[in-house]
């Protein structure tokens, strides 16, 4: 039986005439397809990528969209809730001060005639300044021109110092609060007299044209 020295390993055959490196195996190079293989991976995850980026962008619009219109809706419904308050008030004060219309109305005829004096007129003034203070506003004067939206005719004459529908008299005052009207003024109204026309002065010739008339005319004969 053989036995192998020690300290020594069997080494391929190696032709004559060739070098240590030649008896060492070689990687296999690798092929074309093999090298191109990565490449192809990291395009096709890079355009995943991509797909998911728009994705996440058309989300993000879709989403930022919605939040614009719930915004502008939470908006508009506010401004409408403060509208329908402020209404909701305008139209409680006005109901309120009509029901103060004919205590109003005593307190002016009380003015008239001299009659309000003493701790009634310190009452009177002091309910006037809180129907004003509620934005009350009283209108209605003689002499103004008559306006059917604002005014209400209860009796009707003719005048010849006029030259339009006036009002002559006014037998309740008018109210309104801002630019609602809630009394109209009752007034007496006066018209122009029928067939009343105005005539105006009739404007003296220029001298010159008295003179080319003349001229035409012959003018007037010599002695």
């Amino acid at each position: 039986m053989t036995e192998e020295a020690p300290g020594f390993e069997e080494k391929p055959d190696v032709p004559s005439g060739a070098t240590p490196d030649d008896a060492e195996p070689k990687a296999a190079a690798p092929s074309s397809e093999e090298a191109a293989a990565p490449a192809g991976d990291a395009s096709d995850e890079n355009a995943g990528l991509v797909a998911q980026l728009d994705q996440v962008r058309t989300a993000l619009g879709e989403r930022t969209t919605d939040l614009q219109r719930l915004q502008a809706e939470y908006q508009n419904y506010r401004r409408r809730v403060e509208r329908d308050r402020i209404a909701v008030k305008e139209v409680a004060i006005a109901n309120t001060l009509t029901e103060l219309l004919p205590v109003l109305d005593d307190i002016g005829r009380a003015r008239e005639h001299g009659e309000l004096v003493g701790g009634f007129k310190s009452v009177a003034e002091s309910l006037e300044t809180v129907a004003a203070k509620l934005g009350l506003q009283q209108f209605g004067k003689e002499g103004e021109p008559f306006d059917p939206t604002v005014h209400e005719a209860l009796m009707h004459s003719y005048a010849p110092d006029v030259t339009e529908t006036t009002c002559v008299a006014i037998l309740q005052p008018g109210y309104r609060i801002g630019e609602r009207t809630i009394r109209p003024a009752r007034v007496a109204v006066a018209e122009p007299q029928p067939g009343a026309q105005t005539v105006k002065p009739a404007e003296e010739a220029p001298a010159a044209e008295a003179a080319a008339e003349d001229k035409e005319s012959g003018g007037p004969e010599e002695g």
